[in-house]
C-alpha cells in the first residue's frame, strides 16, 4: 500500500525526468530525483548538468499553425519548466524555438536543485529493485547497461531500438561571411540562419564524396537497428537517392542570396548554437562519416571552408519501449501500477515531445496518489493526440513526435484544394485549444486548486482571436 505522503522516486534528470520532478514538486509532493551523470556518463553526454540537449539545440517550429506549436502552447498552459527554460536560453532560429544549450541546462539545473521538495541522489541505478515506489523512469534512450537489462527482464526480453545521430557544430568565427549568407526561408523570420549555397556541380561532387567516404560501421549487436525519421543521417538520405537531401536539409526552396538575388540548386543551413552566436550547427547533418572524413567533406561546402569544428558528428543506439503493448494508456507497467516510464524511453521522439511525457506523467501520478482516478488529456488536444499516439497499438509501432496525423480527424470534412487543407488544421487546433482548457478548467474544480493552470479569463479570451 502506497502512503500518499510518500517521496515519489524518479530516475533520470533529463528532460522528462526533470519536467516530471519539478511538476511533482511544485503540486506538493517529495520528490527524490536520481541522476547518474558526474560520476558516470553516458556516450552522448558531456556534462553532468540536467536536462543537457545532446542532438540538437532546437525545440522546433513555434509557429501557432503548426502541430509543434500548438504542443508548446499547451505545455505553456501547463506550466511547463522546460519550457520556461526554453524562453530564457532562446536564440535566433527563424520560425523555431532555438536554446543556447548552457545557459539552457544551467537554468534547469538551478531550478531543481534550489527546490524545497526536491532532493537530488547522485547515483547509479542499477535495477527497477533498487528504488521504492511510486517509481518513473524517465532515464531516455540511453538507459545504462544494468538497469536496461532489468528493464529487458520486466518487460519478457522484449525491447526495441533504434539509432539516433548528433551533427556537427561549427565555430561562427570560421564561417566565411562573404560566402554563406543570413537568411530565412521566404522571407520569414529574422534573417537568423547562415546558408552555403550550392551550384549543380559542387552538390554531386559533394554527394558522391559523402558515398565514398569511411563510415564508422555498426557493431554486430547494431546491425538491426532502425534509423529514426525525423534524425536520417546524411549518408543514410543519399542511399535513397542522390536528390533525396534537395528536398531535405538541402533544399533551396524558397532562398536566394540577398546580396545578388542568387538562386542555389542546394543550401546548407546552419543555425545558431548559443546566445552569443560563437557557435552554429549543421542542420539537418546528422552523421557517421569518421571523424577525418566529416571535416574533409564538410569544408568542401562553399563557406566553410575555413570551418573549425567544435563538435563532429556521432552516432548512438538508443532504445524504446513497445508502449502499445507493454504499458498501460497511463504509461504504467502492467505488473507494477506505481512504476511509471517518461520520455523518449516511451517512445515519443523529440525533445519538447518527450518534456510534454514527463508532464503528463507528473498529472498521472498525482491524480493517483490523491483521487485514485487519472485523468486523460483530451484526445483532441496536442497532450492528447501524441499520448494516444505512443499508446494506440496500430501493429505497427515506432517512436513519433506531434504531427497533425496524430491528431483526430474532423468528421465530414473534404478536402478538395491547399485552401482546405488549411482550414482542416485551424479547425484541429482551435479544437485542440478548447479541448485543454475544458479539461484544464475541469482539473483546478476537481483537486481545487488554481496552482499550474493559467486559466484566466484573459488567456481564456486567446481561444477566440
Amino acid at each position: 500500500m502506497i502512503d500518499k505522503n510518500s517521496p515519489i522516486h524518479i530516475v533520470g534528470a533529463g528532460l522528462a525526468g526533470s519536467e516530471c520532478a519539478w511538476q511533482l514538486a511544485e503540486l506538493g509532493h517529495r520528490v527524490r530525483l536520481y541522476e547518474m551523470r558526474g560520476g558516470t556518463m553516458t556516450p552522448a553526454h558531456r556534462s553532468d548538468k540536467f536536462a543537457e540537449l545532446v542532438c540538437s539545440n532546437s525545440f522546433g517550429s513555434e509557429t501557432d499553425y503548426s502541430a509543434p506549436g500548438q504542443l508548446k502552447w499547451e505545455a505553456e498552459k501547463l506550466g511547463s519548466l522546460i519550457y520556461q527554460a526554453a524562453l530564457h536560453a532562446r536564440v535566433p532560429a527563424g520560425m523555431a524555438l532555438g536554446v543556447d544549450r548552457e545557459l539552457f541546462a544551467d537554468f534547469i539545473t538551478q531550478k531543481i536543485k534550489n527546490h524545497p521538495r526536491i532532493e537530488v541522489v547522485n547515483k547509479v541505478v542499477q535495477s527497477l529493485d533498487d528504488v521504492p515506489r511510486p517509481t518513473v523512469i524517465a532515464t531516455g534512450p540511453l538507459t545504462h547497461e544494468p538497469l536496461a537489462e532489468s528493464l529487458r527482464q520486466h518487460f519478457d526480453g522484449e525491447f526495441l531500438y533504434f539509432f539516433d545521430a548528433i551533427a556537427p557544430v561549427i565555430d561562427a568565427d570560421s564561417i566565411d561571411q562573404f560566402t554563406a549568407f543570413k537568411a530565412d526561408r521566404f522571407g520569414k523570420g529574422n534573417k537568423d540562419y547562415y546558408n552555403c549555397g550550392m551550384n549543380r556541380e559542387q552538390y554531386y561532387r559533394f554527394i558522391d564524396e559523402i558515398q565514398r567516404a569511411r563510415k564508422i560501421e555498426p557493431k554486430e549487436f547494431e546491425k538491426d537497428t532502425p534509423y529514426f525519421e525525423g534524425c536520417m543521417p546524411i549518408e543514410a538520405m543519399i542511399e535513397r537517392g542522390p536528390e533525396t537531401p534537395r528536398f531535405g536539409p538541402m533544399s533551396p526552396k524558397g532562398l536566394s542570396n540577398p546580396w545578388s538575388g542568387k538562386s542555389y540548386y542546394a543550401v546548407v543551413q546552419l543555425r545558431q548554437e548559443n546566445k552569443e552566436g560563437t557557435a552554429y550547427n549543421m542542420v539537418g547533418f546528422q552523421t557517421k562519416l569518421a571523424y577525418p572524413e566529416q571535416q574533409r567533406i564538410f569544408r568542401m561546402i562553399p563557406g566553410l571552408e575555413r570551418a573549425e569544428f567544435l563538435k563532429l558528428g556521432s552516432i548512438h543506439r538508443n532504445l524504446y519501449i513497445q508502449s502499445p503493448k507493454r504499458l498501460t494508456p497511463y504509461l504504467q507497467s502492467p505488473k507494477d501500477e506505481w512504476l511509471f516510464f517518461a520520455g523518449q524511453i516511451t517512445g515519443v521522439e523529440g525533445y519538447f515531445d518527450s518534456t510534454c511525457i514527463g508532464l503528463l506523467v507528473a498529472r498521472f501520478l498525482n491524480d493517483k496518489m490523491t483521487s485514485g482516478e487519472i485523468s486523460r488529456p483530451p484526445r483532441d488536444s496536442a497532450f492528447g493526440s501524441l499520448l494516444n499516439g505512443i499508446t494506440e497499438d496500430n501493429g505497427h509501432f515506432q517512436p513519433t513526435n506531434i504531427n497533425f496525423g496524430l491528431f483526430p480527424n474532423i468528421e465530414g470534412f473534404k478536402i478538395r484544394n491547399g485552401d482546405d487543407k488549411r482550414r482542416k488544421k485551424e479547425m484541429q487546433l482551435q479544437r485542440a485549444k478548447s479541448a485543454l482548457m475544458d479539461w484544464l478548467s475541469a482539473s483546478v474544480h476537481t483537486h481545487s486548486t488554481e496552482r499550474i493552470y493559467n486559466i484566466s479569463s484573459e488567456n481564456s479570451q486567446e481561444l477566440c482571436p
